[in-house]
Parts: C-alpha cells; structure tokens; sequence
C-alpha cells in the first residue's frame, strides 16, 4: 500500500502543472487546495514510514502542504504557480550548499554506484554539481517569469513538460560527457 501511495503521490507532483491547470478549470479552488493537502499529507505520512526518507523530500512535501492550505482557506489561486519557483531554489540550496558543505550532491550520488571514486571523478563530480547550480537557477527564474509574467497555460506547458524536457537533455549529455571523461582517464592512465 505504501508503493503505491508513494507512485501515486509522484504522478500527481510530477504533474503538480497539468493538474493545477485542468484543476483550475473544473474545481473550486478550496477544492483543488485540499486534494493538494491530501496528496502532501499523505506523502509526508509515507515518506515517515520508509526508512530512506530525506529532509529534502520532507521540505517540498510540506512546501506543497502549506500551497494547498493557502489555496484552501483563502480561495485565492495565486500561490499554485510558485509551487515549481520554490522546488528550484530547495533544490538550488541543496545542491550549492553541498558544494561546502560535505560531499557535493553528485558526488553523494555517484558514490552509491561506485563508493570508491578515483580523484578525477571527484572533481568531475564538483564541476557537474556546480551545472546544476546553474540549471535550477536558470530553471527557477524561468519558473518565476511564467508564474508572474506568462499565461495558465504557459506555465503549465512550461513547467510541466519543458522543464523536464530540459532536464533530461542535461542528464543525457552529462551522461555523454561522463563517458567521454572515464574513456579519456583510462586511456592516459599510468
């Protein structure tokens, strides 16, 4: 039951624009503020019953909680579209601040598939630490624009389909990048 909560609660964050946008069109906005709490609540009661639950995870779980409860009690729909702003500064904060503090982000994550990295990776690790930084930036203040500036639609389109179109293109090429890097390193190795 707790999987499928779990699946169920990302679906619906994942698609947190497209379900904002058609939301908007055929509920009530108390209405739609309380399936956010719903959907928040029981993804905070999820996450406490797994063991691998994270602070950050925690945060935009309560950062929606509190979205949809504004929506709830004050019917005034302003708030939905910042809900993608604030996911991009969390995770700007996580990931700059892991540049000092700690093991940068990346790096925390490749050592979970290779937890003995060799020196290059770890540099390697800080500079893709530090793209991110940047895309969530980037990402954030175009996130930002189409809340403020852009259509419902716009922003929908933009955050919900864009973003992670965007994302998945630095993903891959990092991946690509990630390849040639270790091919380089073995290749000139002593």
């Amino acid at each position: 039951m707790r999987a499928v909560l779990l699946g169920i609660s990302w679906c619906l964050i994942l698609a947190y624009p497209f379900v904002v946008y058609y939301g908007l069109r055929t509920l009530p906005v108390n209405a739609l503020g309380l399936a956010l709490v719903v959907v928040a609540g029981a993804r905070l009661l999820v996450l406490r019953q797994s063991d691998r639950t994270a602070l950050v995870q925690d945060v935009l779980a309560l950062v929606l909680l509190c979205t949809g409860l504004y929506a709830a009690f004050s019917s005034d729909p302003r708030w939905f579209p910042f809900y993608p702003v604030m996911v991009n500064c969390i995770l700007l904060a996580v990931f700059s601040l892991s540049l000092f503090v700690g093991p940068p982000t990346v790096e925390r994550l490749a050592r979970i598939s290779e937890p003995d990295l060799p020196d290059y990776a770890i540099a390697y690790t800080r500079r893709v630490t530090m793209v991110w930084c940047l895309f969530f930036l980037l990402n954030g203040l175009l996130a930002l624009y189409t809340a403020v500036a852009a259509s419902l639609q716009v922003w929908a389109w933009y955050n919900g389909l864009v973003s992670y179109l965007l994302m998945g293109v630095l993903f891959g090429g990092e991946w690509l990048v990630r390849r040639r890097v270790r091919r380089w390193h073995d290749a000139h190795a002593d």
